[in-house]
């Protein structure tokens, strides 16, 4: 199966759609937010065109607030991908949230399910006694787990303590174990890596480009719906400052460049974790300054995949 990953606004979609045709695949999303059905504006999702060129699977099938973490995801994309495969197809999984990727090409350490009430337990101690002093608690039983966690962080301190009074057993030794994959296909993967730059000056047409389509509205009807302010959906880039500006506490002219520069932060920081966590990867950088590639450059990676899939 084929990767590509890359920071936002690199040209990972239009490569996967190009790359799709030619070698009659199935594009699978592995983008954070991507998955949410009420943004399709804001999180950059195929429009109606390019879903009727090639298929498109776990694009935009969840409410709003519905959570969807890495393993979450990864076991749904291996089932995708079983099913492409099966299929006779190819699997081309696209996105730039590392963690996805990671939860699919290697895994994670197998975690406990944990029972209702040890989960209620943990957050009503952390609740009642305060995140300082479960994380002492911590230190004393779980100190790994503790080093790694701000005694400010209530969310983790008590997700700790919860695998800790559920398991007898430290959430660091959990960590520890090997991590298991959820599927066993053999993987490609291309990394977009463009210039800084380039990428900066990509990512603030393209929000110029989401207002043009109306993204205002879309975040306008979201803020309607129900759930939390901040979870879900609601954590895409450039929502907060939309949603401002729906509120009435922030000038649009504010919230453009805010929303801009945050979205350049995040593809920096995406730049660095492919460059650095990525392991056997094919680092690729798209034509400047369109973030798009050459009719040869095309071809030459369509026969690179085809050589890796023709390979046993």
């Amino acid at each position: 199966m084929i990767v590509i990953a890359g920071p936002t606004a690199s040209g990972k979609s239009a490569l996967a759609l190009d790359l799709a045709k030619a070698l009659g695949g199935t594009i699978i999303n592995a983008d954070s937010m991507q998955v949410y059905r009420d943004l399709p504006i804001l999180t950059a999702q195929p429009d109606d065109a390019d879903l009727g060129r090639v298929p498109h699977r776990l694009y935009g099938f969840l409410d709003l607030d519905d959570a969807c973490d890495a393993q979450r995801w990864a076991g749904l994309a291996a089932a995708e991908i079983a099913t492409v495969i099966e299929a006779g197809g190819v699997p081309i999984v696209v996105g730039g949230t590392g963690l996805y990727l990671r939860a699919l090409t290697t895994g994670f350490s197998p975690l406990p399910e944990i029972a209702d009430a040890a989960r209620h337990a943990a957050r009503t101690m952390v609740a009642e006694q305060g995140a300082p002093a479960i994380h002492e608690l911590l230190l004393a039983r779980d100190p790994a787990s503790a080093a790694r966690i701000k005694p400010t962080d209530r969310q983790r301190i008590a997700r700790a303590w919860e695998v800790l009074i559920a398991t007898d057993r430290p959430l660091s030794w959990w960590q520890s174990q090997a991590p298991v994959a959820p599927t066993t296909h053999r993987f490609l993967t291309l990394v977009l890596n463009p210039d800084r730059a380039a990428l900066y000056q990509a990512v603030e047409g393209r929000f110029r480009t989401m207002l043009d389509r109306g993204v205002l509205a879309e975040v306008a009807a979201a803020e309607q719906l129900p759930g939390q302010a901040v979870a879900g959906g609601r954590k895409a880039l450039g929502y907060p400052e939309l949603a401002a500006v729906v509120q009435g506490s922030m000038e649009l002219e504010t919230a453009i460049p805010a929303a801009q520069q945050a979205t350049r932060r995040y593809a920096k920081r995406q730049l660095t974790w492919f460059r650095h966590q990525i392991a056997d990867a094919n680092f690729i950088s798209p034509d400047l300054p369109a973030m798009k590639f050459s009719q040869s450059y095309t071809a030459e990676t369509r026969h690179k995949i085809r050589n890796f899939l023709l390979t046993p």
